[in-house]
This record gives structure tokens, C-alpha cells and sequence, in this order.
């Protein structure tokens, strides 16, 4: 995985999107805002094929999928290809299949207990979920301060004026959060409103 193009990009657009011609507009719309990573979830019906649609567009953007839930999603993911997925939390069954079918991966952890398990399975950065919801950057520091050797992405309930917060955190790679490709904007199809806001989240 490209830790370098995470780092860079400090937002990470969380995008629920439907409509699979969306997806090259809107991979576009954050490219001209100066974010070059995307994690489209798996929460509507057409997700995949949402997926598919950026992957066979042969996009300059590093697409994540997000909410990877099932060991059928992780298998889908990795043959479509997309450069990394992401999990909102990590049973073993779940680890098992990432493992088995060598697909980049974010896992999702929102205890000490559940990272540590993670860093046994050789992961150095996780995501911490539901970040806001958890305890948000206290809790953060908390679970990161015995565990060094961890990177986190933080992802859940974090608004634009709360990404400093965490990216002042040594420990933070990036933030996730779904206020870049809002839900009016992407409704709207307004790609002019969503690179504005990639902007000021590039800004931050």
C-alpha cells in the first residue's frame, strides 16, 4: 500500500455512491481538489460495480473500498484489483480471508485488545472506527500511546473542523471522513462543490 499518497492527501473522501457513471466525475472532481485517494463503501447496492466502474476507468486515483464486511466482499475486491480495502472492524474469520487472498488492508479496531491483535497479523496502520463515537482523539491517544509502532486512520463522525485535531497527532496517517463528497453534492452531482471542499481539506 501506498502509505505515502495517505499521508499526503491527510483527508480521505468516505463516499457511499450508487450510480457506477458517478464515479470517474467524482474521482475527478477530488484529483482537481488535491486528494488522490478515495474509499467508496460497500453501503449501497451497487457499490461494487461503483468499484468496478473507477478500477476499469484505469483512474490516476488510489481507490480504497470501505465497509469490506464479508470474506465474498473481500474476494471481490481483490479481483477487481483496487489498490486497498478497508474494514469497519476485524474478526479472525475476516483477517483469515484478507491473508488468503493478499488484498491491502486497513483494518478496523476500536479497542487496545482488538489493535494488538491486529499488529500480531503484522499490520502497522489500522483504522480507528467509530472514531468520534469511541472517544475521539483522547481515546486515540490512549490506545496509541502504549503502541508506538501503530499508525492510525481515524474514520467516523469527524467533521472539517475536527481534522487538525487528529492530524496533529503523531500517530495519525490520515483522516477519513464523508464531509469532502457530501451527500447534497454528490445528489446534486455538483463536482465543482466537492473539489472546493477537497481543497480546504488539503488546506488543513
Amino acid at each position: 500500500m501506498d502509505m505515502m499518497r495517505l499521508r499526503q492527501s491527510q483527508v480521505v473522501p468516505v463516499v457511499a455512491l450508487d450510480d457506477p457513471s458517478d464515479a470517474v466525475p467524482l474521482a475527478n472532481a477530488l484529483i482537481d481538489g488535491g486528494i488522490e485517494v478515495i474509499e467508496l463503501t460497500l453501503r449501497t447496492p451497487n457499490a461494487l460495480d461503483v468499484v468496478r466502474a473507477l478500477k476499469d476507468a484505469d483512474h490516476d486515483i488510489m481507490l480504497g473500498v470501505g465497509t469490506v464486511i464479508s470474506t465474498d466482499q473481500v474476494e471481490r475486491c481483490a479481483k477487481i484489483g483496487v489498490d486497498f480495502i478497508v474494514t469497519p472492524g476485524t474478526t479472525p474469520r475476516l483477517a483469515d480471508a484478507i491473508e488468503a487472498n493478499r488484498v491491502p488492508c486497513v483494518p478496523g479496531i476500536s479497542t487496545v485488545g482488538e489493535a494488538v491483535a491486529m499488529i500480531e497479523r503484522g499490520y502497522e496502520t489500522v483504522k480507528f472506527f467509530p472514531a468520534e463515537a469511541a472517544g475521539g482523539v483522547s481515546t486515540l491517544k490512549a490506545i496509541g500511546g502504549p503502541l508506538p509502532q501503530l499508525s492510525f486512520m481515524p474514520t467516523g463522525g469527524i467533521g472539517r473542523d475536527d481534522v487538525r485535531r487528529y492530524l496533529d497527532l503523531p500517530s495519525v496517517v490520515c483522516v477519513g471522513g464523508s464531509w469532502v463528497a457530501d451527500k447534497d453534492s454528490l445528489a446534486k452531482r455538483d463536482w465543482a462543490a466537492i473539489t472546493r471542499n477537497a481543497k480546504l481539506a488539503t488546506a488543513l
